[in-house]
């Protein structure tokens, strides 16, 4: 069985007996989000605090 099949068996089996639909999904969605950051991360793909800040400042309020 492939790791990711095994993975996925696993957080199912973890969850709550009375989950939903959605709630797998967004368990998935942020499995997936966090295993893409992290390979970013691996390949050099980072941006400082500062550079955030930057990036972001339209939306930040000082």
């Amino acid at each position: 069985m492939s790791a990711v099949k095994e993975e996925v068996q696993k957080m199912i089996r973890d969850l709550p007996e009375n989950c939903t639909y959605e709630d797998i999904q967004y368990h998935l969605y942020v499995i997936e989000k966090i295993k893409k950051g992290i390979q970013r991360a691996e390949e050099g793909e980072l941006y400082s605090h500062n550079d955030a800040r930057k990036r972001l400042s339209k939306w930040l309020s000082d």
